[in-house]
């Protein structure tokens, strides 16, 4: 059975996609301002910057260090080889003049950098040219692609926004061995680096600096009907050395990390033709075989010969909105989820790792919430409630995805079925979302959703939920997030509400901020995540980050102090939060960090925390913290930390090895990790030790070998996660994966649990 969504909440999503259709022909113009430059230039709408740069010139800026770029069509398509040494680069000038964000803002980059913007009818070409007075210094050690350490590489990355919308974009990172970064940013904040598009890129090296090339097919992007195409652009370059960040154009270092999220900063580009939007269908058969040994099932299974096929199609169902089919999904190539400790009565939270789910995930935000990191606030949708269950896998059997624009509007729909296994207590399930947003003033979005979920309570309810939102932004660096919501569940009555309140000031030198959450007894999305209800929570946070005037070691520094107190329906304090830290950004990269905190929790019931059974009561204990964060520009980095202080009823002392990282070569890495917990109270003594390691090869940037190693006393096991990815052609890969796990107290240590070894393959067909 399937569960139907709110009456209302269809009804409305309904109403706004067909008055969306209706308005589909009528392109929106961007803040109208005439710009007058080339008369050559063809301009779907006006928009506002500064005039079109001149030919032979490619850039022209204003007074507040904005840009207007000019796309030069090229006659024969650009040979990626990093070289540069076609006769276009000789006749088309350059864009240059890169400002720096760090250290010093609006200052001319100290390094210079060269870019070059074509396209032909059937791909766009960016190609950047990065000089350095010191190439000996160039810290590059990562290949792999959608790693998070490219951004501690030297790198060059950009932005493009193909709608013109000046709130979305795409992004792309390159350091200088190739490896690769891509992503898509959704209001300018949320960020998804799980949507890999295809393209092609070459690096290479000259005298003085290094090179990259590369090439997006149109295909791969969505952007406004029409020929005549008018897109947002914005590039950055990072030297890690210096730990100097420069941009196109002039950005407030206040934006920190999200600088390059701000498609409203970015220049504009002009002169780009673009071909008719084509519904392109792009098929992605997979075959699997593996081989499995259980001991852990009843009958026990050895040596197990298994095989599997399915299929993901992609459609595009007008220029602007794609359609997703799944049959039969597997992921058996997804690494294994890093292991947790937990130390808390609450339930764990592991971020979702699966292809399928992960793109587009902006999209599906709510509330404006960081569906990645697992929190108070509520997560409407968490995609890892469907196919797993009580920790098991369960099948996908089918399902279906449309994303896309329409007009001013993100429209999202998912629905996905599960099938029941003999043996089985997970039942056959549907998962269904609907997501609307609708932009409105600049930077801001209103929107709903609404979920069902059938078969929850053992199969015997259906489970709904649904709520409106509204995130605005405000200047810089000003954000209001809000939302209401509701659940229906059969047979289930109470407090079924939440909402949120939330203000954020994050500037550079002072921060505020303040929310309001309440989550009532019986809220529960089973298709998304509470981490605990029936709660009211009232929270604040202060700021104040100073940088030294002059000073060669200390970039800035920072004091934080946060106050949060939580207590439930009835009015009892649940919890009290205090909490001061001092913290220090090194000119390196480094940085350090000493916080203090006094909490306050009652435990409504008996909790077993590490092996030991707390009573119910209230608890009073202070804890201090210090670290140390070592930049990833050295051969050894990583993540420090020592808390200390008191646990409910005795003592915890907690040692945090996290992020670390040994650089043994560009291709040859290992990444250590260590977190040990000493609890000393009166119910009982307990010590953990959770500790593991992944090693990586990485052979070109379209193929690495990973294994990630893991011991956990918590659990007395030992397991290993063995990957080998090919990607011997764009968009296809090869994936040869061996996960095993092994009791550490069996008589036999190292008793074998499960093992399993796994081939699958699958095959990019654009059509």
């Amino acid at each position: 059975m399937v569960p139907s969504l709110p009456r209302a909440a269809t009804v409305a999503a309904i109403f706004i996609l067909l008055s969306s259709i209706a308005r589909a022909g009528q392109v929106g113009t961007a803040d109208s301002a005439g710009s007058s430059g080339d008369p050559a230039v063809d301009l779907p709408f006006t928009f506002d910057g500064p005039p079109i740069p001149v030919a032979p010139s490619v850039i022209s800026r204003d007074a507040d260090g904005r840009a207007t770029l000019r796309a030069t069509r090229l006659s024969a398509p650009i040979k990626l080889d990093g070289q540069l040494d076609e006769a276009v680069y000789t006749t088309t000038p350059a864009f240059t003049d890169f400002f720096q964000m760090e250290p010093v803002e609006g200052q001319v980059a100290t390094e210079k950098t060269e870019g070059w913007l074509f396209f032909d009818d059937d791909n766009i070409y960016v190609t950047f040219k990065c000089w350095e007075s010191r190439p000996d210094a160039l810290v590059a050690n990562e290949m792999r692609r959608d790693n998070n350490n490219i951004f501690q590489n030297d790198h060059i990355a950009f932005l493009i926004d193909p709608f013109y919308d000046r709130r979305n974009g795409l992004e792309f990172a390159i350091n200088p061995i190739g490896g690769r970064w891509d992503g898509q940013i959704t209001n300018e904040r949320q960020f998804n680096a799980d949507w890999n598009p295809v393209w092609d890129l070459s690096v290479g090296r000259f005298e003085g600096g290094w090179t990259v090339e590369l090439v997006i097919p149109f295909k791969s992007l969505r952007y406004r009907p029409g020929r005549a195409q008018i897109w947002g652009f914005n590039a950055r370059r990072v030297n890690r050395s210096k730990n100097e960040t420069s941009f196109l154009t002039k950005l407030p270092r206040a934006l920190g990390q999200r600088a390059l999220f701000q498609s409203s900063l970015a220049s504009t580009v002009v002169g780009l033709e673009a071909p008719p939007g084509s519904r392109n269908l792009e098929v992605k058969p997979y075959a699997v075989s593996g081989l499995t040994t259980d001991a852990g099932v009843i009958p026990a299974v050895s040596n197990d010969v298994s095989g599997d096929i399915g299929v993901d199609v992609k459609y595009g169902l007008t220029q602007n909105l794609t359609a997703d089919f799944t049959y039969n999904t597997d992921f058996a190539q997804v690494e294994a989820d890093e292991q947790q400790i937990n130390l808390t009565r609450f339930s764990l939270f592991f971020p979702e790792k699966r292809e399928f789910f992960l793109e587009n995930r902006g999209l599906f935000g709510f509330g404006g919430v960081d569906t990645s990191t697992g929190g108070d606030t509520p997560i409407l949708f968490y995609s890892r409630r469907i196919g797993f269950d009580m920790g098991s896998q369960v099948p996908i059997q089918a399902g279906g995805r449309v994303t896309g624009r329409v007009g001013r509007y993100s429209l999202g729909m998912l629905n996905i079925g599960t099938r029941e296994e003999e043996g089985s207590l997970s039942p056959a399930t549907n998962f269904s979302v609907v997501r609307v947003k609708r932009d409105i003033l600049r930077r801001s979005s209103i929107g709903l959703i609404a979920t069902g979920r059938s078969n929850v309570e053992g199969g015997t309810a259906n489970n709904q939920a649904y709520g409106v939102d509204g995130t605005f932004a405000f200047f810089a660096n000003i954000a209001l997030n809000t939302y209401w919501a509701r659940t229906q569940t059969d047979g289930v009555s109470g407090e079924d509400t939440s909402y949120r309140a939330q203000f954020d000031y994050a500037g550079d030198r002072y921060g505020v901020m303040v929310e309001r959450l309440v989550i009532g007894d019986v809220f529960r999305p089973d298709i998304g995540y509470v981490r605990r209800s029936d709660i009211r929570l009232s929270q604040g946070q202060l700021r104040f980050s100073p940088r030294p005037q002059s000073s060669r070691i200390v970039r800035k520094y920072s004091w934080t102090a946060h106050m949060a107190y939580t207590e439930n329906r009835a009015g009892r304090v649940e919890t009290r939060d205090m909490r001061g830290e001092f913290g220090i950004e090194f000119q390196n990269s480094d940085t350090f960090a000493a916080s203090y905190g006094d909490s306050y929790e009652y435990l409504p019931v008996p909790a077993r925390i590490v092996g030991i059974t707390i009573p119910v009561g209230g608890y009073d204990y202070a804890t201090t913290r210090v670290g140390y964060n070592f930049g990833r520009q050295r051969r050894v980095s990583g993540n420090v930390s020592v808390e200390t202080g008191e646990f409910y009823s005795g003592h915890k002392t907690t040692l945090s090895i996290s992020q670390g990282r040994v650089n043994f070569t560009p291709q040859l890495s290992i990444e250590p990790t260590y977190l040990g917990n000493w609890v000393d109270v009166v119910e009982g003594k307990s010590t953990t030790h959770l500790m593991g390691s992944r090693v990586t090869y990485t052979v070109t940037p379209e193929m690495f070998v990973s294994a990630l190693v893991q011991y956990n006393t918590g659990i007395d096991s030992v397991s290993a996660n063995v990957r080998l990815r090919w990607e011997y052609r764009p968009g296809s890969e090869l994936f040869l994966v061996l996960n095993e796990q092994r009791d550490t107290v069996s008589p036999r240590f190292p008793d074998l649990v499960n093992r399993a070894f796994i081939v699958k393959i699958n095959r990019l067909l654009r059509f």
